[in-house]
């Protein structure tokens, strides 16, 4: 039970918080300058746009005005939008919905990316309008803006709204696991290939969030499906994602997680100390102690849930209604988001849903903005559904990291599971623990720690040079990280790799960490250590690979025990112990503040 009497009290703004749909991941809640010489401004003035490539007849009626789409006062480019059904039955009034963006570089290469978001039942246009796609509306921000990080600019693009009850796809729900997910996908999947003639096409899938579940089941259906002229499953891409027991993936690891940002959740001691001995009470230590290790000692249990009690399973949300306390903005997608609110034309900055008088309806719920993309002008857009996508709102499906997870790693030895450290929503360390326990390529998790530095090539807007310069506001869209921005590690197939000041959307936070993702899956990188600069831009001068040292990023502590590495040695253990040490000396630190008054 919650002792009331350590409790730092709750804010009315928890009930409000909660409405942005934890739902992303399955959860159902109780002045900077810079110079003209940039990305952005390299980019607009290079900038080309080729002849279309997928105009026919079959996709005339698909085809948006790339000057017309509303608010966006520039060229977005060749694509194409709009419904198409989920059988071989061109009657089939069971449809999704799509937008497809043409690779704007004019490449000829045969291949395509899938990108969806989570939920179950959050638009994969959240994705493209505020992380990956060739438009940016970042929330607080004036007016869409030109994205260099635009993942269209690598490959072909396409943004589904799946499954049936998502975003504008529109028919009767029936779908009860993720097997019929995949099932909706291939059907609709073979008829956008007819239609735009991509047969033979290298197919990628990415995503983020629940999409832990559906893109592993739908990659390993298309490659059970041995038919590549349709589905040639080439890679696989996840962020943040579900793909593991839940408690693991939140309770189990919540306590480290605040002890490692500790400063953005600044408790009070004995709010501390009970969530200290929770931690140690419940098991949840010694789980860590056991399970984050590498090699890993051996399986996790089986019905690790049904063993938590109601106090040790509520430990996550208590944190956060406790951060809410502190912070009345705290956001569990990204923990260093402060107040003020800021207006999101999708409705929800962050956790908070919030629309400010006189600033109209959400913008895919613009009667302008369907007209202009082919949507049901009389269907009302929602960035998550407020209906179940799965009948009677259950999923039956197993984690993916069970069966078609390690399917699609053996068969394409081509898998990135990536995850911000800002995220509380699904936590790193859970992530971590969910790869410990999952056995692919004949054995069982990493057998080495991700240590390795995750590397960001410098671009045109990250020199020190450029930082304090002449304004220009058409930079502001493309300003973001370089350098070492995480850890990563590689084995038989599957790369993790953490993202240091990134929250759970991955994209959005870090938009060029996640550009260099991409590149890595397509094989344009050898590994994400890599100094090789940016396809986009190579003219920058990148730093030599030997001196960047070891990654960053919780996953790279050790144990206290292992903490000395003195002799170049690797740490045998992940982040767990290092974290829990932490944790006790942060609680030391915070009761010498209260006895001396500070």
């Amino acid at each position: 039970m919650r002792s009331s009497a350590i409790l730092t009290g709750l804010l009315s703004v928890t009930a409000v918080a909660a409405t942005r749909s934890w739902q992303h991941v399955g959860k159902k809640q109780n002045k900077q300058v810079r110079s003209e010489a940039n990305v952005l401004d390299h980019y607009m003035a290079t900038r080309a746009v080729p002849e279309a490539k997928f105009l026919n007849d079959n996709t005339t009626k698909f085809s948006v005005n790339g000057t017309g789409i509303p608010d966006v006062d520039f060229d977005a480019g060749e694509s194409y939008a709009g419904y198409l059904p989920i059988s071989d039955d061109p009657n089939d009034e069971n449809e999704l919905f799509f937008w497809f963006f043409a690779n704007s570089e004019g490449s000829d290469a045969k291949e395509i990316l899938i990108w969806l978001n989570g939920g179950p039942g959050c638009s994969s246009f959240e994705g493209l309008i505020q992380e990956n796609g060739p438009f940016n509306w970042q929330y607080g921000t004036y007016k869409p803006v030109p994205n260099p990080w635009g993942w269209n600019r690598l490959i072909n693009t396409v943004w589904i709204e799946q499954p049936i009850g998502t975003g504008f796809s529109r028919g009767k729900v029936t779908a009860t696991s993720e097997e019929d997910v995949a099932q909706q996908m291939l059907g609709f999947w073979k008829n956008f290939v007819k239609t735009f003639s991509l047969q033979g096409y290298k197919v990628y899938i990415a995503g983020e969030s629940y999409a832990g579940l559906y893109c592993p089941y739908i990659a390993s259906a298309m490659l059970d499906a041995n038919d590549t002229t349709y589905y040639d499953l080439s890679g696989l891409l996840i962020y943040d994602p579900v793909i593991g027991n839940d408690r693991v993936q939140d309770s189990v690891t919540t306590v480290p997680f605040v002890d490692y940002h500790h400063n953005l959740m600044p408790f009070n001691n004995s709010f501390s100390e009970y969530i200290h001995g929770l931690h140690e009470s419940c098991g949840f230590a010694a789980y860590q102690d056991k399970y984050l290790t590498y090699p890993p000692p051996g399986p996790q249990p089986t019905n690790y849930t049904e063993t938590v009690n109601e106090e040790c399973t509520g430990l996550w949300e208590l944190v956060i209604d406790n951060a809410l306390s502190i912070n009345p903005c705290f956001d569990v997608y990204q923990v260093a988001t402060t107040c003020p609110l800021l207006w999101d034309v999708l409705g929800f900055p962050g956790s908070f849903p919030y629309s400010p008088a006189g600033s109209g309806p959400i913008y895919f719920d613009r009667e302008d903005v369907k007209r202009a993309i082919h949507a049901d002008t009389n269907y009302t857009w929602e960035a998550c559904s407020s209906d179940d996508v799965f009948v009677d709102g259950k999923d039956n499906s197993d984690p993916s990291t069970w069966r078609v997870l390690p399917h699609v790693i053996d068969t394409t030895k081509n898998v990135i599971i990536a995850h911000g450290t800002l995220d509380m929503i699904l936590l790193p360390n859970g992530t971590l623990l969910s790869i410990q326990n999952m056995t692919w390529g004949g054995k069982l998790g990493f057998q080495s720690p991700p240590i390795e530095p995750f590397f960001v090539p410098y671009h045109k807007d990250s020199t020190p040079s450029d930082i304090y310069a002449e304004t220009d506001a058409t930079v502001l869209g493309s300003i973001t990280g370089a350098g070492i921005m995480g850890a990563a590690h590689t084995e038989r197939g599957l790369t993790y790799v953490g993202i240091d000041l990134s929250g759970h959307m991955v994209p959005q936070y870090a938009p060029s960490a996640a550009f260099r993702h991409l590149e890595f899956l397509l094989g344009r990188v050898d590994s994400l250590s890599s100094t090789k600069a940016f396809s986009i831009e190579s003219n920058v001068t990148q730093p030599a690979a030997d001196t960047l040292g070891n990654g960053t990023g919780p996953a790279t502590y050790a144990s206290s025990s292992d903490n000395d590495t003195s002799d170049g040695s690797t740490p045998g253990k992940g982040a767990a112990s290092s974290l829990n040490a932490l944790g006790s000396l942060a609680v030391s630190v915070m009761a010498l503040a209260a006895l001396l008054n500070l």
